[in-house]
Order: structure tokens, then C-alpha cells, then sequence
């Protein structure tokens, strides 16, 4: 192959790369982005959850919420608790020794601190999510959680089971999933309770 012939190939590869190095480096993510913060602005943003106009966290990523006072999330698997930089499951299987003592443990702090039967203790209660920062609970635990934060707040137990009701959503689309409560936003009703 001649250097001239040679010269014209790498021309043309540099141009190749120039164009799509600009339409899907550059063009594309900047109309994606466009379009997601037109048509979804608030997910597009991340779902932040704004209360006395501070942000507080995201209704897409869990936290932890400590102390009798407040309705607690399940469990995390993600880094030190709900790390959104190291998001995973626990990866131990089910006939994991590890996973049947953790499960165990979770169990019993949890029907302690509930004051109820271990047996009654509902199962997101005792294991992470795939992701480790689900922001949910069933509504079975936050009704599990109701007696313990309304002796802690001085609150009549059926306002604060009110709010637990007001705040459970159906499944998505009406048939995937189950119902759910999410923590931060009840945890932010509870704290305009009172």
C-alpha cells in the first residue's frame, strides 16, 4: 500500500471517528437529556424528596432511619447501608449458613424491639432487596412499626396507623409488584403529625 493511499484510509477513519465521536458522544446524550428533563423533570432530576425547601433524600433510594421515633427501612446490603455507590444484593443463596443466622438475628431485634412474636416478624423485614436500596416496606411492616413510634412521639396509635394507610401504594400498573410504603415519605408525614 502506498503512503499516499495509506494518508487518504486514515483521513477517512479520523473523519469517522470525528462524526460519530460528536453525534453519539455529544448530539445524542444531549437530546436525550433534553427530552427526559422536558417530558419526566422530576425523575430525570432523581425523585428528590424536598421537605422545609431542603432536600432530604430521593423516593427512589432508601435510607436508614434511626431511634423509636421513626418508621425503619428494611434491611441493606448496599456498602455500609444504602450506598447508592455500592449497590447489590448479598449474593448468599438460601441455603446460605451465613444468610439463615443473618435472617435469624434481624428476627429476633426485630420482635424485640416490636414487642411481637418472631414467627409475626414480615419477611422485608429480615432480607435486603436485589439492589440494596429499596426505599419500600410492606405495609404489614410499617403496620408492625406503628405501636412502637406512636408510644415514642406520644401520638394516638390509629392517627399514626392512618398515616401508614394514606401513604401505602398499590402495585404498579394495578398488577405488578405488591402494595408498598415508602419510608422516607411516611417518615416525613409522621414528622408534620407531630
Amino acid at each position: 500500500m502506498s503512503i499516499g493511499a495509506l494518508a487518504r484510509q486514515t483521513w477517512a477513519g479520523l473523519r469517522v471517528l470525528i462524526a460519530f465521536t460528536v453525534v453519539l458522544g455529544v448530539a445524542y446524550p444531549l437530546a436525550v437529556t433534553g427530552i427526559s428533563q422536558v417530558a419526566f423533570g422530576d425523575q430525570a432530576d432523581g425523585s428528590l424528596v424536598e421537605h422545609d425547601g431542603e432536600v432530604v433524600g430521593s423516593s427512589l433510594i432508601g435510607q436508614t432511619f434511626e431511634g423509636e421515633e421513626w418508621f425503619h427501612s428494611r434491611p441493606s446490603a448496599a456498602g455500609d447501608g444504602y450506598d447508592p455507590l455500592a449497590s447489590s444484593g448479598s449474593n448468599l443463596g438460601p441455603e446460605s449458613e451465613e444468610l439463615l443466622a443473618l435472617v435469624e438475628e434481624r428476627r429476633t431485634a426485630v420482635a424485640a424491639e416490636e414487642g411481637v412474636d418472631p414467627a409475626d416478624v414480615p419477611p422485608d423485614a429480615l432480607t435486603a432487596s436485589a439492589s440494596g436500596l429499596d426505599p419500600h416496606i410492606s405495609p404489614e411492616y410499617a403496620r408492625l412499626q406503628v405501636e412502637r413510634v406512636a408510644d415514642a412521639r406520644g401520638l394516638d396509635p390509629s392517627d399514626v396507623g392512618r398515616l401508614v394507610e394514606d401513604h401505602t401504594q398499590g402495585r404498579i400498573l394495578g398488577v405488578l409488584g405488591g402494595e408498598r410504603v415508602n419510608v422516607l415519605e411516611l417518615n416525613l408525614a409522621l414528622e408534620e403529625l407531630g
